[in-house]
């Protein structure tokens, strides 16, 4: 099930506001679901405490399958707008201070969202000794083994991040053997290393001459760079760069409830 929306995306340069366009994109089922409970809690209709319709009533409401509820409803419970009582039912929840969150994604499942094919080239992956700057963001002593890949991933296609990245082994000793046509390095890393704490940074930036071959850009086109630092339990699990032209890709946040 999708449903035309209307969303209104600002494009910025370094410098100045450049444009303001309207884009209309397709809405997914679950996030159709998403939308319906949002409005009923922040129109007042659904009050803190209120019940939820349970997985069936929401089937049979919007003609979709119960993963796509299950989606929803993960999603929902994820920003704590509902909460899931074992044996009551699912309630909508207290709301809680504000904060503003960025949710992390997974290229591939961003890419099958929008009912576009992902596919990988791995460009480097190899064993590596950390400098000294590496081995402080990896809480490692220096010239410790690290594991580095450099994969691009593409959009029916078309380049659309260059993900450059450094693994501790110990949170994934099979790192190098693994076939990245199968799965991403964040979907393998949050299954065997799951996330405790992350840090990132985003900011505009120009490619370099082989960068922008990579990208196939020119080399004049600004990009979009996030730098990420997970960690998980006691290890730092990861340090990535991603790299995304500008004019193919934009990151969006949202303010929703929080812990204090």
């Amino acid at each position: 099930m999708y449903r035309q929306v209307v969303m209104l995306v600002v494009y910025t340069s370094c410098v100045n506001w450049v444009s303001m366009v309207i884009m209309v994109t397709a809405l997914p089922a679950y996030r159709e679901v998403i939308q319906h409970i949002q409005t009923r809690i922040s129109e007042g209709v659904w009050r803190a405490g209120d019940a939820v319709p349970s997985e069936n009533d929401l089937m049979r409401q919007f003609g979709v399958s119960r993963m796509t509820i299950n989606h929803a409803m993960r999603e929902l419970l994820s920003k704590g707008l509902i909460r899931r009582v074992k044996g009551s039912g699912t309630f909508v929840a207290e709301l809680s201070p504000i904060s503003s969150r960025l949710i992390l994604r997974d290229i591939h499942e961003e890419i099958v969202e929008r009912g576009h094919a992902h596919s990988c080239r791995i460009l480097h992956c190899s064993q590596e000794h950390a400098s000294v700057g590496l081995a402080r963001s990896l809480g490692l002593r220096k010239g410790s083994a690290v594991y580095h890949s450099t994969l691009l991933h593409l959009e029916n296609g078309h380049p659309i991040l260059l993900e450059d990245r450094y693994v501790n082994p110990a949170v994934s000793p099979d790192y190098l053997g693994l076939d990245w046509s199968q799965i991403t390095p964040t979907q393998h890393l949050l299954q065997v290393a799951p996330i405790t704490q992350a840090s990132y940074a985003i900011e505009a930036c120009m490619p370099s001459t082989l960068e922008a071959i990579q990208l196939r850009i020119d080399h004049t086109e600004p990009c979009l760079v996030m730098v990420r630092r997970t960690v998980s339990g006691a290890h730092v699990a990861s340090l990535a760069r991603h790299l995304y032209p500008a004019s193919r890709y934009r990151f969006e946040g949202q303010f929703e409830a929080g812990s204090a």
